[in-house]
């Protein structure tokens, strides 16, 4: 078992009001973490903070002052998961300059800004560990979801470096993981489900929070750089190695991954 979850250590969880975020605090909270619920959601952060015995903060983690100063604020900070993240559909060029700029700051610069936070408590005590939600997004690119899956590219590759980096400079204490779940019944996804432009979600069907959130914490418990899931997803790796073929097989995928979305929509009406 991780040091980081030994003992009765705070946990940060941004976006952790909802889906994904809530189910991951209250699995930590049920281990016995003092869970800190980073959102700007303040309503829906206090909620959850008042039902796990918590705390609400809330949190813009495109601030990396924010970030440093909560982290400061947790002396027994132990875990630390970046799962704020916002998603935008359609062809790369039909996305705004400011939505651009959205995705970016929040699940790129989000993902940098809490993982340093949190090392500045982490390296000096010897022990911590930083779990980055990612996506299976960030293994291969996603078409419809292309300015997303570059914010995620680049969130892996962050995540996978300062994981080396640790290793490199002797800090074995202390654990990066990124987390690549495929798509998931969420709040960023509620408002999308009759959208033929977010396909991309839906190719390798729907999975439910909790069942993701289950997989983050054994990854917490047995630390490792990179976990897809589900594991069989990894194969998308394939497709990134070789985009040519990749898009031979494209006008399949689509037609497949709507055909999954509308079933979907179908028995999940909103």
């Amino acid at each position: 078992m991780s040091p980081s979850l030994s003992s009765r250590s705070s946990a940060v969880v941004t976006g952790g009001a909802k889906g994904l975020g809530a189910e991951i605090a209250r699995r930590l909270a049920a281990r016995g973490h003092h869970v800190v619920i980073a959102d700007l959601d303040d309503a829906a952060a206090a909620t959850l903070a008042d039902e796990l015995g918590g705390r609400a903060v809330r949190l813009d983690v495109a601030d990396a002052d924010a970030c440093l100063a909560l982290a400061e604020d947790l002396p027994d900070l132990g875990v630390w998961v970046n799962n704020a993240g916002v998603l935008a559909v359609g062809p790369a060029w039909s996305t705004e300059h400011e939505r651009r700029r959205l995705l970016v700051d929040v699940n790129l610069h989000g993902t940098m800004n809490g993982t340093t936070a949190a090392l500045r408590r982490f390296l000096p005590a010897g022990t911590g560990h930083v779990l980055n939600v990612v996506s299976t997004a960030g293994i291969t690119p996603a078409p419809h979801e292309t300015v997303y899956g570059a914010t995620k590219h680049a969130a892996l590759a962050y995540s996978i470096g300062t994981a080396l980096d640790l290793r490199i400079t002797g800090h074995r204490g202390v654990h990066v993981s990124a987390l690549c779940p495929d798509g998931m019944w969420t709040p960023m996804l509620h408002d999308l489900a009759r959208d033929p432009d977010a396909w991309p979600s839906w190719q390798g069907g729907m999975m439910q929070p909790g069942d993701v959130a289950d997989v983050a914490v054994r990854l917490l418990d047995r630390p490792r750089m990179v976990r897809v899931h589900p594991r069989w997803r990894g194969v998308l790796r394939v497709g990134a190695a070789f985009p040519g073929a990749a898009a031979h097989l494209l006008p399949a995928i689509v037609a497949d991954a709507r055909r999954r979305q509308r079933a979907f929509a179908d028995r999940h009406p909103r």
